[in-house]
Order: structure tokens, then sequence, then C-alpha cells
């Protein structure tokens, strides 16, 4: 593990141990609402046996007061989002899948590893790594959307690769989880395979995130 990686990890933990209470992730942010969805680049997790069986061995032993357990059809890894559905338009949706596409061609597939546990006020993921690799494909996406768009959405800083299993729902108080966590943390990692970046329409209904695959951009074989 890198040192950037290791010294974040420990920092987060560290935080959490002094956090009284979690945060609801599902308050609605700024121009989220039932009826509307966004486009967002993800890594989604299909077939990856390994990391599913991690997950739910994990989550039998975080189905604790406050927590909303993610399905294993809704693990994924936020890459960089396009802008609401009903904002941008299938013209330049087009144009800049083409554009992934082609600069995703060239790139290898990401051989990652998730675990162990890293926990914050509004959910439980799993760390990431390397981190190199998945910042390595986020600026090949974001180089193809400036291709298309004068300028990108969202800032390139302050990415940090995470894949959560579980949610905050409610101002629930740590400790118990935290105490849960404790042992949970040397689990070991499991070990995933990423061969395509996928274009969504992201909806946050029902304190869970649904999507519709729209496309996606295939790594190199």
């Amino acid at each position: 593990m890198s040192s950037r990686e290791l010294a974040n990890l420990h920092q987060r933990w560290t935080d959490y141990q002094d956090l009284p209470q979690l945060t609801n992730h599902w308050y609605w942010r700024p121009g989220w609402r039932a009826d509307r969805q966004f486009y967002t680049w993800h890594l989604t997790f299909e077939h990856q046996l390994e990391l599913h069986r991690l997950v739910a061995d994990l989550q039998s032993q975080l189905a604790l007061p406050g927590l909303d357990l993610v399905p294993l059809d809704g693990l994924h890894l936020t890459m960089q989002g396009l802008g609401f559905t009903d904002e941008v338009t299938d013209s330049d949706v087009e144009a800049i899948v083409a554009e992934t596409r082609r600069r995703c061609a060239g790139l290898p597939p990401l051989e990652l590893s998730l675990g162990p546990v890293d926990p914050d006020a509004e959910g439980i993921g799993l760390l990431v790594r390397p981190w190199d690799r998945v910042e390595h494909l986020r600026a090949t996406i974001r180089d193809a959307i400036s291709a298309v768009w004068p300028a990108v959405p969202e800032a390139a800083e302050g990415f940090r690769p995470h894949v959560t299993v579980a949610y905050s729902g409610s101002q629930a108080p740590t400790e118990p989880i935290c105490a849960r966590l404790t042992t949970l943390r040397h689990r070991s990692p499991a070990r995933v395979t990423i061969r395509q970046a996928t274009l969504i329409a992201l909806r946050r209904e029902h304190r869970a995130y649904e999507w519709t695959t729209m496309a996606v951009a295939p790594l190199a074989r």
C-alpha cells in the first residue's frame, strides 16, 4: 500500500473514532429530487465474485441501526459526473461516449484491491488501491469530456477512490458501529479486474442508488 493511501486510511479511522454520530447520507443535494436522474461515469462490479463474498461477509456483521446496506448489484465506484439528464443533450452524450471509448481503448484493465473497511460520517466503504490507476482512468475520462465541452464538471482535485458497502441512514451513534468495525478492519481485501468504464443514468430514491446503463467504454483486452 502506498504511503498516501495508508496515511489517509489511518487518518480517517482516527477521525471516525472521534465521531459522536452519523450524518444521514440521504439528504437531497443541490439539484436532486425524486424524479431526476444524473449522467455519471462509474465503475461497476458485476460478476466480481471475490468482492461479493467479502461484502456479504462484512454486511452480515453490519446489520446495525443507522446503516443501509448496499445490495451487491448496487456496488459502484463513482468516477466522473456529466450532469442531470434533463440538462445534457443526447448529441453531447454521444460525442462524449465516442471520445471516451477511443481514449479508453488504449488503457489496460484495472487490477485493484478492495479493502479494508474505511468508514466516515456518511457510510462505510472499502479502500480501493492503488489509487494512481483509478486516477489515470478518471483523468482519461475528463480529457474525453474536455474534447467535447469547454469545461469539465466537478473538480479534478479531491477525488478519493472508494466503494461503499453501507450508507448512514440516520444520525445514529457511532460507538456500536465503531466497535464492530474494529474487528472487521482486519479482513483480507478482495481482488477485482475492471475491464470497462460505465456511463449510467443514476437515480437516488428509496434510500438507495439505482441506475440504467447508457453506454460502456471498454478498456484494452
